[in-house]
């Protein structure tokens, strides 16, 4: 796969995310989502690249997201309907409306849900790879990898050389609290301290696609600069000057994303209605 078609794909799937997560900000301020919820919109590209590239090379690994989750299961082909079921706290849901935002799980990706305690899904997906030593990837926030058991499983996933990937969705931030305040190192120099391959980039697609190939052949650990363009919770903007990848790749791509992107929209708009005419 070429860099051209490769940017295409992942852009598809970031613009469903991001569509989809449009919606559920509308559905936010209208009051039919009743739940809190956490939106992926800014950070989308990180999953949607890791997925193109997954499919890329035919691996389908075990999946364990944080709780800013939605664009993880919609890039790695999770039931759209079923999500927006999850969220509206129908029985119907990816987790029987029980799950919420937080927790997305689906069987059918291998994808498991989030128990809701901040970086829980590193040790138990650490355990799940060590069980069966198939392919993992474990999403975790920046202040998720600050927790000790974060850090206790990432040192057994080196120890045991763990086909795993630990993808780290950073935004600088914990709730409102910049990394700066909370403390003075980075992930890719404790993954490094672990003797694992630990890297640091943007959330630009080629770039993500370069350290692929240390995937799921010994344990990576990839720290990866983004931006939430939505609050922590809910359907606020933290500002209006934020940094959209998004908008980057769209231009990128021309005149054929405004076309991929008046499609996605429709598609989503009626998906949406659908389900809550229900």
């Amino acid at each position: 796969m070429n860099k051209k078609i490769f940017n295409f794909k992942v852009f598809e799937k970031a613009c469903l995310s991001r569509q989809f997560e449009e919606k559920v900000i509308e559905n936010i301020n209208n009051k039919n989502i009743k739940i809190p919820a956490y939106v992926s919109a800014g950070q989308e590209f990180i999953p949607s690249s890791i997925a193109t590239i997954c499919q890329k090379n035919k691996v389908k690994p075990l999946i364990f997201g944080q709780h800013r989750c939605h664009s993880i299961y919609i890039s790695f082909g999770g039931n759209l309907g079923r999500l927006v079921d999850e969220l509206l706290g129908k029985k119907t849901g990816c987790t029987e409306g029980k799950g919420g935002s937080a927790s997305i799980h689906s069987k059918n990706i291998n994808m498991y849900g989030h128990d809701g305690l901040m970086g829980s899904n590193g040790p138990v997906g650490v355990g799940a790879c060590y069980a069966t030593n198939k392919p993992t990837l474990i999403f975790l926030g920046d202040a998720a990898v600050e927790e000790d058991y974060v850090l206790g499983a990432i040192g057994w996933a080196s120890t045991k050389k763990l086909p795993i990937v630990f993808v780290i969705e950073d935004n600088n931030l914990s709730i409102l609290t910049e990394k700066k305040v909370r403390r003075n190192w980075e992930m890719k120099d404790v993954a490094k301290s672990f003797k694992l391959e630990g890297y640091n980039c943007d959330d630009n697609p080629l770039n993500i696609l370069k350290y692929s190939k240390y995937f799921f052949k010994k344990p990576c650990l990839l720290n990866i600069n983004t931006n939430r363009i939505y609050w922590h919770a809910g359907g606020g903007k933290d500002s209006e000057d934020t940094f959209d990848r998004y908008e980057v790749e769209k231009r990128k791509i021309g005149p054929s994303a405004l076309k991929i992107e008046n499609k996605i929209k429709k598609r989503i708009s009626n998906l949406w209605q659908k389900h809550l005419e229900k």
